[in-house]
């Protein structure tokens, strides 16, 4: 039986996490690769920790208590946690096991010093690294000591910042349990940790060596700052050496101690360059063998390396696969679609089959792949403008990669430079019946897809989807379709530019604007208004509502005294714009048809924040503020040299933008509608999966890609394994910040504003809808949470069309994504509202309640006192 309990690292590799832990199944693995030296060791190994747990009955009692407690409340967690850590030490270690660990020790040494190393199951994994969450003890000499420090090892699984990283990362206490490393103590020269990516900017190619003197102790405890080294294609391309001051050295005795440096020895690098670009190959092959960049803790001891810990770097973000070695420089679609959540398999799969261009998918992202366009001279100028104008930062950052002479190749402008940016809207008339004719045909394909696709079961409706996709991109590029947005766009930049450099105003097309007609999404967020109308009279339908928390809400209304208008006033909305929902792109999120509780916090601000007829009013005022614009700009040209031919030109540009700017909004509107008679057939599928005993719940489909979803329903048959580790990836996407710009080597490209026209301290973006306004931040990260006051400023990560209900009752808009032309600029230019928008980390800089002042016509947001 003793085998169990004690296992030679050399007898374990990574595949062993469930019974040495993490850290002890890296180690092993580390010790199997040629030319890698790991201090000699063994692991006590989990059936030991799960024996001396039975010893305590006492401990499952207190392990219920402590899953019940909110992660929040600290002083409850510290408390149990203490007791069931001291608990844990109390139990005497039986004597089979204790024989078994001093066989291990009398085979290595027994009054050799080493390290007793904490190594639960639930640490070094791919998706969450634990570090710093259990604890390591250095130094320890003697079998008794050495005994007293495993038992601490195994209690150090409840320490209170262990217990916390847990529960908030929905991992059950059970389910994790503590195997101990005893290593071989080394006394090294220097120490230190090295990164085989870069972990600032992502950099693959890019390998960081953190070093300084003595035990690597100084370095993870903060006592010292490392010395700094950077190695790209095996040479030391940067350093920064500090002054190490002080060192931690073990005592002969057992422990550790502090010793301060000599001053001469102070300023000298604790390696050598030779030595880094050393350690850098050792860290490459280690890296090749675990298959993904590691952050490994070294040793150097006589001039030779020892590794003592090597686990995956979790916050870089991933790279997407091409399956060649050439260079590639991707641009995020989230940051252009409004949506930088990382979406589900089923999702990112729609996505690309409808999509105009390929992509490609990384840590639950879509990028588009630019090289191609960047490369070429001619189609690079219309990528950068096109680009600059949605997304200043987006700009700046490929100009950065531009600038690195070495990584797009450069290729002659006949290379296929993608879909032509622009200069499609000279051959169209500025004539409403254009838009009228669009929006038709659009509902006619909708409605044909509604009824066609009503017969289609099992594989039959696969096919048909298949050719519904080909629909959807024809609907989606229908020429006039592009010529009306483009006609819209650039009627809005040629009035900007130009009554700039005529009039010296500002942002001038932001309130010629104002209502514009036929804009859906603007229209959506005053019907919303509409229906608040229609339940404010009756009061106790408004307190029904405020008790809302079941989707069944609907069918209860009709009980109420003005309960059947209420009902019929918000299906008739949902009728309408019931498809849509906070990252609508990703048609697995919840549309507001599925779950139309999201709407009522806002129907309820609007019941309470206005007066009836506010809808109409709204519409109007915008309308006479545009109208009045007109005049005034046209007047003020008149005014000017060659005034009548100047005022003629910006006429028919306002008469241009006012035609096709509010179209803007409803190729975005078809998409998602055809997503929801999408998704709603392919629920009825996973509906008949769940009956034929294939899946557990109909939600699972959306881990799977399209084709993975139907080659289960041609089969019958589920991996039920890949729906659990596509879940488990999702979950730990959402911890990874998409970038706007990504290259091969996994560098993330931020791009900077680069202005110097704004006061110190303010937070910088995009200027996209004019004024200036004061107020209270509201930052609202979920829309469902919305609780409004009249004055309040919007502030949150990316809205999409389905925010703009909110948009009503705010006086402005900050968020942290966006560009000129996307929807939320759009819908603060309809309706008025100064926003600015990529503002970087807003939601974290500017606190809920602040006050804030918001320049829409200059970029910036100011923090006021």
């Amino acid at each position: 039986m003793t085998e169990r309990y004690v296992l030679d690292l050399q007898e374990v590799d990574e595949t062993q996490v469930v019974v040495v832990g993490g850290k002890g199944a890296h180690l092993g693995g580390l010790s199997r690769i040629e030319g890698i030296r790991v201090p000699a060791g063994f692991c006590v190994t989990t059936d030991a920790f799960r024996r001396i747990m039975a010893e305590a009955p006492s401990l499952d009692d207190r392990l219920d208590q402590l899953s019940r407690l909110n992660p929040d409340d600290r002083e409850a967690i510290r408390t149990l946690s203490a007791q069931i850590r001291r608990t844990i030490e109390g139990i005497a270690i039986p004597d089979d096991l204790t024989a078994a660990i001093t066989r291990a020790l009398a085979r290595l040494g027994e009054q050799a010093a080493y390290a007793v190393r904490s190594s639960a199951t639930a640490e070094d994994l791919p998706t969450a690294s634990f570090a710093g969450q259990q604890d390591t003890y250095l130094n320890v000499v003697g079998p008794t000591a050495i005994l007293q420090h495993v038992s601490r090892c195994w209690a150090s699984l409840f320490t209170e910042r262990a217990v916390t990283y847990r529960q908030r990362n929905g991992i059950d206490h059970r389910t994790v349990h503590m195997a101990v490393v005893v290593q071989r103590m080394v006394f090294p020269h220097a120490s230190g940790i090295l990164f085989t990516a870069d972990p600032v900017t992502g950099n693959r190619k890019v390998a960081t060596v953190d070093a300084g003197f003595g035990l690597g102790e100084a370095l993870a405890s903060g006592l010292v700052n490392p010395d700094v080294f950077k190695v790209r294609h095996g040479e030391v391309v940067a350093k920064a050496i500090a002054a190490k001051q002080r060192a931690v050295h073990a005592l002969p005795t057992g422990g550790t101690q502090e010793v301060a440096i000599d001053s001469r020895r102070q300023e000298q690098p604790a390696l050598t360059d030779a030595q880094v670009v050393r350690l850098v190959q050792l860290g490459r092959r280690i890296e090749a063998h675990f298959g993904r960049p590691q952050d490994i803790e070294w040793c150097l001891v006589d001039d030779g390396f020892q590794i003592v810990q090597s686990r995956p770097i979790t916050t870089l973000f991933p790279i997407p696969e091409t399956g060649d070695q050439e260079n590639h420089v991707y641009v995020s679609v989230g940051h252009q679609q409004m949506m930088t959540d990382p979406m589900k398999p089923l999702g990112l799969s729609m996505w690309q089959l409808t999509a105009m261009v390929p992509m490609h998918t990384a840590g639950g992202r879509l990028f588009v792949d630019v090289t191609r366009r960047l490369a070429a001279p001619a189609s690079r100028a219309g990528l950068l403008d096109v680009m600059g104008r949605g997304d200043p930062l987006v700009r700046d950052a490929l100009e950065t990669v531009l600038d690195r002479d070495d990584f797009v190749p450069s290729l002659p402008d006949a290379g296929p430079g993608g879909p032509p940016t622009g200069g499609t809207s000279a051959t169209i008339e500025t004539d409403p019946a254009i838009v009228t004719e669009l929006i038709e045909r659009s509902q006619v394909s909708l409605a044909a897809l509604e009824r066609d696709i009503r017969t289609k079961t099992g594989p039959a409706l696969f096919e048909f989807l298949l050719e519904a996709f080909e629909e959807h991109k024809r609907v989606l590029s229908d020429p006039l379709s592009m010529q009306a947005i483009m006609a819209g766009m650039e009627a809005t930049w040629w009035l900007n530019d130009t009554l700039q450099e005529w009039l010296g105003e500002k942002n001038a097309a932001d309130t010629l604007t104002l209502s514009a007609p036929d804009n859906v999404t603007s229209e959506m967020g005053l019907a919303l208004l509409d229906v608040a109308d229609v339940i404010r009279p009756h009061s106790e339908v408004v307190a029904f509502l405020q008790g809302v928390e079941d989707e069944g809400f609907l069918d209860e209304l009709a009980k109420l005294a003005g309960g059947t208008e209420a009902r019929d006033a918000i299906e008739a909305y949902l009728d309408r714009y019931g498809m849509r929902c906070v990252g609508e792109i990703d048609i697995t999120r919840p549309r507001w048809r599925e779950r139309p509780t999201t709407l009522v916090p806002v129907l309820l601000d609007n019941v309470r924040n206005f007066e009836p007829g506010a809808a109409e009013r709204r519409f109007e005022q915008g309308r006479q503020k545009a109208q009045q614009k007109e005049q005034d700009v046209l007047s003020r040209l008149r005014a000017l040299p060659d005034g009548d031919r100047k005022a003629g030109e910006a006429k028919r540009m306002i008469d241009r933008v006012r035609t096709f700017i509010g179209y803007r909004e409803y190729p975005k509107y078809a998409i998602v509608s055809r997503y929801f008679v999408y998704k709603q057939a392919l629920l009825e599928e996973a509906e008949r999966l769940v009956q034929a005993g294939v899946l557990p719940q109909k939600e699972d489909i959306f881990y799977l890609t399209f084709q993975e979803l139907h080659d289960v329903v041609r089969s019958n048959q589920v991996d039920d394994r890949l729906i659990q580790q596509r879940k488990d990836a999702f979950r730990s996407y959402h911890a990874l910040t998409p970038p706007r710009v990504l290259t091969s080597d996994g560098e993330a490209v931020t791009g900077a504003y680069r202005r110097e026209d704004v006061p110190a301290g303010a937070l910088i973006g995009l200027p996209v809808s004019a004024g200036t306004i004061e107020g209270r931040a509201r930052v609202i990260l979920d829309i469902a949470e919305a609780d409004l006051e009249a004055g309040d400023i919007l502030v949150t990560t990316f809205t999409d069309p389905s925010w703009s209900p909110l948009f009503v009752a705010v006086a402005g808009l900050v968020t942290e994504v966006g560009g000129l032309m996307t929807h939320g600029a759009v819908i603060a230019r309809e309706y008025g509202l100064p926003a600015v928008v990529g503002v970087e980390r807003a939601t974290r800089l500017i606190r809920d309640g602040q006050r804030i002042r918001v320049h829409g016509t200059d970029g910036y947001v100011e923090i006021l006192p």
